[in-house]
């Protein structure tokens, strides 16, 4: 895999050399034709009439019409957010039990509301063994535009080891507060993970906890364990598809997008693609996915992708300080996030007990693939073994 690496390098760095000058050029100058043409709108547009300063009442009672939209947008959002809410309860019916044999141990499932650290109403959901003790506890951190309870299966198979897994809808995805698919700032998302992760330990406090996140969550998961007050309450994480060094569709993009993330953030780009990028070779499983109401298959707005280069970019530059115990998963033909990033993590983190495992023609959601069962039992092979290493380190302290 090295020498593969080396020979893309060869074959792309003398291109880069001759295009990145071509890039910063036009970058420059359309800054300057966007400067311009600004300045000339502003010097062009009609002078406004000066009206009269507001009387003491009016200030207290400003236009209808704006207080009404106001208002308005709030009541929809409110109320999609109720309506989503309603749906993921529908998910596992609030509470229940299942285990119908085939290896699989009956369970207890759960959903509630969780508060956030700023206030916020965030559905969380657990699933149980009902017997045998707890060898540990995975809390899962879903994937942008998903939900929770798409990991129903991946969790009674974990129980089935007698693993207990919780999971939490960020916010403004599944059954959480917020406008669906717009996610305000990713640090609000890593903040909420790790007031449940202390949640899970405090009502946990003697069983070993691992924090797992797909895609996007992998990179909300990875950024809360470079905590170092968070990674000690951890065994371990585990990333499937993690959102690594992830790059804008062209570098004007980057250049322009922190800009309008604060001007426009609820701005959306590109049409709506209703079927959806190949993130899995299971036809039934793609359609579950991008028919499921709790899904966000719209626009992504531009506060959202601006995050997610932001993140990404963070964590890039700070691999070798990645110190807890990982193991990151990914298909070698994934679309949506670069298995070379989860490679490099590998390569350059400094964390004594870490593994990688690439599968060979694989896309993006491993967890429903058609193979799903044989990657859960990898991530389950790998938490026992953690925990037989941490439980070997307890043991020698006495």
């Amino acid at each position: 895999m090295a020498s593969s690496s080396a020979e893309m390098e060869q074959l792309t760095s003398g291109a880069s050399n001759r295009i990145i000058p071509i890039l910063k050029t036009l970058r420059k100058c359309l800054i300057f034709v966007l400067s311009l043409f600004l300045s000339l709108l502003l010097l062009l547009r009609p002078r406004r009439r000066v009206s009269p300063l507001p009387s003491p009442e009016e200030e207290a009672n400003p236009a209808p019409s704006r207080r009404w939209r106001r208002k308005m947008a709030w009541k929809l959002e409110e109320e999609d957010t109720a309506r989503r809410r309603s749906l993921a309860e529908g998910v596992e019916m609030g509470f229940g039990i299942s285990g119908d044999g085939d290896g699989e141990i009956p369970s207890r499932w759960s959903s509630s509301l969780f508060y956030g650290r700023r206030g916020n109403a965030l559905f969380s959901r657990s699933w149980l063994p009902l017997s045998g003790e707890l060898r540990g506890i995975l809390i899962i951190i879903h994937g942008l535009n998903e939900h929770s309870g798409r990991y129903s299966q991946f969790a009674k198979q974990l129980n089935s080891s007698n693993l207990g897994v919780y999971a939490m809808d960020w916010i403004g995805h599944g059954g959480s507060d917020g406008l669906h698919g717009y996610v305000p700032s990713l640090d609000y998302v890593v903040s909420d993970t790790e007031a449940f992760l202390e949640k899970i330990r405090s009502e946990n406090p003697d069983v070993p906890c691992f924090l797992f996140g797909h895609s996007t969550g992998g990179a909300v998961v990875l950024k809360a364990a470079s905590s170092p007050s968070i990674e000690d309450m951890l065994a371990g994480i585990v990333l499937t598809s993690p959102a690594l060094r992830v790059k804008p569709a062209h570098p004007i993009v980057g250049a322009i997008a922190p800009f309008f993330s604060l001007v426009a953030p609820r701005f959306q780009f590109k049409g709506a693609n209703k079927r959806g990028i190949p993130v899995s070779r299971d036809p039934e499983a793609l359609l579950a996915k991008y028919s499921d109401p709790l899904v966000y298959t719209g626009p992504i707005r531009v506060r959202t992708g601006h995050e997610i280069l932001r993140i990404t970019a963070y964590l890039t530059r700070n691999f070798k300080s990645v110190t807890v115990p990982f193991f990151v998963l990914h298909g070698t033909e994934d679309k949506v996030t670069d298995p070379l990033a989860s490679q490099d993590l590998y390569n350059q983190a400094p964390s004594v007990f870490k593994d990688i495992k690439l599968y060979d023609g694989f896309l993006h959601d491993l967890l429903f693939e058609p193979e799903r069962e044989d990657v859960g039992r990898d991530i389950i092979d790998w938490m026992m073994k953690r925990l037989d290493d941490v439980n070997g380190s307890a043991a020698g302290l006495w």
